[in-house]
């Protein structure tokens, strides 16, 4: 069985922005971005710009999930789901056997 181990954030900057850009870094390490980019010929300019919107976008969804403003968090799904999707294998790092 996967359980979580307790989460600590180790250096004393605990602020939306330093976790926001944590959480961007963290899905493009390692990813088909890298990949994707040589293939399409996306320049560092325009990665710079992908992952600032990228990080914008999670310290907006940080800052409602703190908020724990349900309503809006739920709109959001909503707007975004797709009907059609294949079935999503949680991959986080953190997860401990047991």
């Amino acid at each position: 069985m996967k359980v979580w181990k307790k989460v600590k954030i180790n250096n004393q900057d605990r602020t939306i922005d330093a976790i926001a850009h944590a959480l961007a870094n963290y899905i493009y390490k390692d990813s088909n971005f890298n990949f994707l980019c040589t293939k399409y010929k996306i320049t560092e300019e325009e990665v710079k710009q992908l992952k600032t919107y990228q990080t914008s976008r999670i310290a907006g969804l940080l800052l409602l999930y703190l908020s724990k403003d349900k309503v809006r968090i739920n709109d959001i799904i909503n707007k975004y789901k797709l009907y059609e999707f294949e079935k999503t294998t949680p991959e986080v790092e953190g997860y401990i056997e047991k």
